[in-house]
C-alpha cells in the first residue's frame, strides 16, 4: 500500500512539472520569446560570499595601480572591481564626447568591444534553454544557402568553425557596403555569394573570429522575429536591470560615446564595419556589466549544465594555458586554477572583464581612450586566487614607471584580441 501511494505522489510530482514546463512554454509562444523573468541580481550572493580577509591591504593595492595606470598613464573609461555584491574600488575619468564633453561616470554607456561577445553568447545560450537553438544545429538549418555545411552554432560560439574574417576577406576582395556601413546580414550575403575559403578546417581547432558571432546575432534575430538590439534588450539587458546598455544603431550615433587616439584628444574615425553587431557595438557600463556579472553566478537565470558549458575549455588539440569556452576566454595553469575573462578592442576602445568562479570576483575596465595597458586589469586577480604568473606581472607592473610619452597604436598586435 505504501509502495502505490509513493508511486502515485512520484505521478503527481511529474504531472505538475510538466504542466509548469507546458505553461512556460505556451507563456513564450504568447510573447514572442522566452519568458525568462526577472533575477534579483542584489540577492544572488550570502554575506559569506562577500567577505574578504586583509580587505584594506588589498583595496590599497588597488588604488596603487590604478593610480599608477590610469592616473598616471592618463587613460580614460571606467573601472570596477567587486567581491560578491560590494564594490570594492570604482573610479571613472576622462570624457565621452570630443572637446572635453560628457565627462564619463557611472551612467555613461561605453563601447564594450569584444565583451560584446559574452553577452551574444548568453542569449543564444538562454534560447538554447527555451529549445529554440540546439548547440548542434547547422547554421544551414537557420540559413539553408550557407555555403559551409559542417558549421554547428557550438562552432560558433567556441571560435572552431574555421570560418574566414569577414574584416579580411572584406578587405581582400575590395567588397563596398550596399549604404555607408556593411551589414550583419551582408556578411552572410557575401559569405554566400563569394565562398572565400575556410581559414581552417571546421572543428580541429581554435581561431578567433568575429564572423562567428556576427553570424550567431543573425541566428537570434531569425528565431525570435526581432531585430538583435530588441532580442538583447529582452532576453538579457531588461531582466538584469541593465538600464544604461543597448546594442548601438546608427540612429545612435549621436548619443554613444566616441573613442580617441592615446595622445591628446584626436577622435578615432567610424569605418564600413562599424554597423556589424555580435560581435562588438555593445555600449555598457561598468555597474551593468557588473550586473551581468552576478546573473552568471546566480541559480535561476541559466540552468547549471548550460552555465557550466561556457566555462568548459573546448580547444585541447595543443597543450597550453590559453583555451576559449563560449563566450569567455581563460587561463587553465598547471596548478589547476582557471582564470576566466573576456578582452576587447575596437577603434580607441580597449576593455577588459574578469569574472572569478570560485572567489565570487568581478574586475571590470573600459577604456575610450586606446591603451592596451588596460588589459593589466587581468593582473588584479592575483589578488584573489591562486595565479602565480598573474601576480609576477601585477609585481613588475607597480615597480615600473609608466612612460606616457609613447603607447603601442598597433592594436592587432595584441595577442588577447
Amino acid at each position: 500500500m505504501k509502495q502505490k501511494i509513493v508511486v502515485i505522489l512520484i505521478l503527481l510530482l511529474t504531472l505538475i512539472s510538466c504542466k509548469k514546463e507546458f505553461n512556460f512554454f505556451q507563456q513564450e509562444n504568447e510573447n514572442g520569446l522566452p519568458n525568462y523573468g526577472n533575477v534579483d541580481v542584489e540577492n544572488v550572493f550570502t554575506a559569506e560570499d562577500s567577505k574578504l580577509q586583509d580587505k584594506q591591504n588589498v583595496v590599497n593595492t588597488i588604488q596603487q595601480y590604478y593610480d599608477k595606470v590610469w592616473e598616471k598613464g592618463d587613460l580614460s573609461g571606467g573601472f570596477l572591481v567587486a567581491k560578491g555584491d560590494k564594490i570594492l574600488f570604482e573610479s571613472y575619468r576622462g570624457f565621452a564626447k570630443e572637446n572635453n564633453q560628457v565627462p564619463i561616470n557611472k551612467d555613461v554607456p561605453l563601447h564594450i568591444a569584444s565583451i560584446s561577445k559574452s553577452l551574444t553568447a548568453m542569449a543564444v545560450l538562454k534560447l538554447v534553454e527555451a529549445r529554440k537553438i540546439n548547440l548542434h544545429d547547422k547554421v544551414t538549418h537557420f540559413f539553408p544557402k550557407f555555403p559551409y555545411k559542417e558549421v554547428e552554432v557550438i562552432h560558433l560560439l567556441n571560435h572552431r568553425s574555421g570560418l574566414p574574417k569577414y574584416e579580411y576577406f572584406i578587405e581582400k576582395l575590395g567588397l563596398k557596403p550596399q549604404n555607408k556601413y556593411f551589414t550583419n546580414q551582408e556578411v552572410l550575403d557575401l559569405l554566400i555569394q563569394y565562398k572565400p575559403d575556410l581559414a581552417r578546417n571546421t572543428n580541429t581547432g581554435f581561431m578567433y573570429c568575429n564572423t562567428n558571432y556576427a553570424l550567431l546575432a543573425l541566428i537570434v534575430e531569425k528565431v525570435t522575429a526581432h531585430p538583435f538590439p530588441l532580442a538583447m534588450q529582452k532576453i538579457v539587458f531588461k531582466p538584469l536591470g541593465m538600464e544604461h546598455t543597448y546594442i548601438f544603431q546608427q540612429k545612435d550615433s549621436l548619443r554613444a560615446a566616441q573613442s580617441f587616439y592615446y595622445q591628446g584628444s584626436r577622435l578615432y574615425p567610424t569605418d564600413k564595419l562599424d554597423g556589424i553587431y555580435g560581435d562588438k557595438n555593445c555600449y555598457t557600463t561598468p555597474r551593468d556589466l557588473f550586473k551581468f556579472s552576478k546573473a552568471m553566478y546566480a541559480e535561476n537565470f541559466l540552468r547549471k549544465s548550460l552555465k557550466d558549458s561556457i566555462f568548459t575549455p573546448y580547444s585541447n588539440e595543443r597543450r597550453g594555458v590559453n583555451n576559449y569556452g563560449i563566450g569567455f576566454r581563460m587561463k587553465v595553469f598547471d596548478n589547476g586554477e582557471k582564470l576566466t575573462f573576456h578582452n576587447g578592442w575596437w577603434h580607441g576602445s580597449n576593455t577588459a572583464f574578469v569574472h572569478l568562479q570560485k572567489s565570487k570576483v568581478t574586475i571590470i575596465a573600459l577604456g575610450n581612450k586606446f591603451s592596451r595597458r588596460v588589459y593589466s586589469a587581468l593582473t588584479l586577480s592575483s589578488l584573489f586566487e591562486d595565479f602565480p604568473l598573474e601576480r609576477e606581472k601585477l609585481n613588475k607592473l607597480m615597480n615600473k614607471e609608466i612612460d606616457t610619452t609613447k603607447e603601442n597604436h598597433d592594436a592587432a598586435a595584441e595577442s588577447t584580441e
